[in-house]
């Protein structure tokens, strides 16, 4: 019986103790219902995932692309891909969703509310792999989200908002379902070669799409109430300070530039070292200054040289010309140029003093940052909070689909730990327990979300 019913019936013979005790229950509860932010949360709530089943999905789903020595290879357009879609489409069905095919390859699955004239609220991820890559990236997400419905169904709950689960396609090979759901993929970009060999037109097409119809995929502000996405934390924070759940509040710009330092190749025995022109040398140099500029104003920001190309590259050449790749990463896109400005004027330093000449080409593939909706973090908190768990808000520093749908809607996102921060690697591996936090949260995430207001 609950604390309501009990208080329907009359008191006056009851003790004043006993009465205290009541009220004080019922305060509590209704705090734990309202949560941190006044959302509506989870106290009280009996609605829970269920952890043995999602393991599972995620044990069948790996077997897709799998070959003989046990490495996965569920990379986009590949038989392991389309295999395990047609699984995952399949799962949907049996779940009493209505999944379509969209002109970009997404899988959508449909599920109505009470009130169809709302914008459905969606939830999701992605199942390609990258090659040789782990069981939880992105299928986390997806199995997460199927098992949300697989809850509201159970408990025969209808939502206000109609809901859909999205599988985003190829979202490893360049986020390209939901760029194309957000208008952003070019017909040029149809015609770049996918890391499976086809392009990705007909990748497209081999998974079910119609890229020759690639506009009827695209999704306009307003036609979504939100975007929610579980997904695992793949820089290690969570699992290093043992926090439960990220809040996450953004995705990180990326901006990558190609940097030619030029020099003089020369004889390496028979030129003096006072008078050589050593392209190589200043690019370590200049290498070192990204590491100290980037390292010397606090924040999350980091800094990357991670190619390199040495020309004419033989023992007794002194090198003429390097060629390396530059990134930055941060959430904010004024402070990524402040950084590089910093490593523009400390290149230019290096080059006077090396008798040098270094350039810097911005390449066009930059991403922007896309932050997360604020009332959605605090949504994401106060189920999180209200369920017990611990969490720490922080930003992603890898690209997900949530940074194209930013664009178009409301965008939270919700990470749970990898141990040991592995990613993208047959190690990854989350806990049971950990999954089961992420697919509760998400859960009650949604919940709210259609409980509440549109801001």
């Amino acid at each position: 019986m609950g604390l309501v019913h009990l208080f329907k019936k009359p008191m006056v013979k009851r003790r004043p103790f006993i009465k205290n005790v009541f009220v004080t229950a019922l305060s509590v509860c209704t705090l734990g219902l309202l949560g941190a932010h006044g959302q509506r949360a989870v106290v009280g709530n009996p609605l829970r995932v269920n952890e043995a089943r999602i393991v599972t999905r995620l044990d069948e789903l790996a077997k897709f692309g799998r070959d003989d020595r046990g490495h996965g290879y569920r990379v986009a357009y590949t038989k392991g891909d389309i295999d395990g879609r047609a699984w995952f489409i399949a799962q949907m069905k049996r779940a009493g969703l209505d999944p379509v095919i969209d002109a970009a390859g997404n899988i959508i699955g449909k599920r109505q509310g009470k009130n169809p004239k709302l914008p459905p609220i969606a939830f999701g991820s992605h199942i390609d792999m990258v090659p040789d890559g782990g069981n939880y990236d992105g299928p986390l997400g997806s199995l997460g989200a199927l098992e949300v419905i697989d809850v509201l169904n159970e408990h025969k709950i209808l939502t206000e908002h109609p809901l859909e689960v999205i599988i985003f396609s190829n979202e490893e090979g360049g986020t390209v379902g939901s760029m194309a759901m957000a208008g952003n993929l070019t017909p040029a970009g149809l015609q770049q070669k996918s890391q499976s060999g086809p392009t990705m037109a007909e990748g497209i097409k081999a998974i079910g799409g119609n890229p020759d119809n690639i506009q009827s995929s695209v999704r306009k502000r307003g036609d979504l109430r939100a975007w929610v996405e579980l997904h695992i934390e793949q820089g290690g924070i969570l699992a290093r300070e043992n926090v439960q759940i990220g809040v996450v509040e953004g995705i990180v710009g990326i901006v990558h530039w190609e940097v030619t330092v030029e020099g003089f190749a020369n004889h390496a025995g028979t030129t003096p070292m006072n008078v050589r022109q050593d392209a190589l040398l200043a690019a370590s140099r200049l290498v070192i200054a990204v590491n100290e500029v980037i390292t010397s104003v606090p924040g999350n920001q980091v800094g990357t040289v991670g190619k390199l190309a040495v020309t004419p590259s033989a023992y007794n050449v002194i090198p003429g010309k390097v060629v390396l790749g530059l990134e930055i990463r941060d959430l904010a896109a004024d402070k990524i140029e402040t950084l590089f400005r910093e490593i523009e004027r400390r290149a230019t330093a290096i080059a006077a003093t090396s008798n040098t000449v270094i350039r810097f080409d911005r390449q066009a593939n930059a991403s922007k940052p896309a932050l997360t909706d604020k009332a959605l973090q605090q949504t994401v908190q106060a189920a999180a909070t209200a369920l017990g768990l611990s969490t720490k808000l922080m930003q992603s520093g890898a690209g997900h689909d949530s940074q194209e749908m930013a664009a178009i809607a409301p965008v939270a996102m919700i990470f749970v730990p990898s141990v040991g921060g592995i990613s993208h690697s047959p190690q990854e591996l989350t806990k049971p327990g950990d999954l089961a936090n992420g697919a509760n949260v998400l859960l009650q995430t949604v919940l709210s979300i259609d409980k509440a207001k549109a801001q």
